[in-house]
């Protein structure tokens, strides 16, 4: 999926809401790691993507913002690679 507009906000709330089996208005702003660590697993079922995250960059994501920011970075990295390579695969 390389809908730049994904994953929203609402999304990212949606799928912490499963986690914890809650309804989206009922999630915190403030993210824990474990919260974290599932959303991230999440995002990579639902998308296929990785977000590039290091040690520093894990801990800098501390609220649902900081998510989607994180993921949408991933869904435009992943867009401007698969655009990429099949650019070079035009080039005689």
């Amino acid at each position: 999926m390389t809908d730049l507009a994904r994953p929203d906000r609402a999304e990212v709330l949606a799928m912490l809401a499963a986690f914890g089996q809650r309804a989206p208005e009922d999630v915190p702003e403030e993210l824990g790691s474990l919260e974290l660590t599932w959303l991230i697993a999440e995002f990579e079922q639902r998308y296929g993507i990785e977000p590039d995250l290091d040690d520093d960059a894990f801990e800098a994501v501390r609220t649902v913002d900081d998510a989607v920011a994180v993921f949408r970075a991933a869904v435009l990295a992943a867009a401007g690679s698969a655009a990429d390579a099949t650019a070079g695969a035009a080039r005689p």
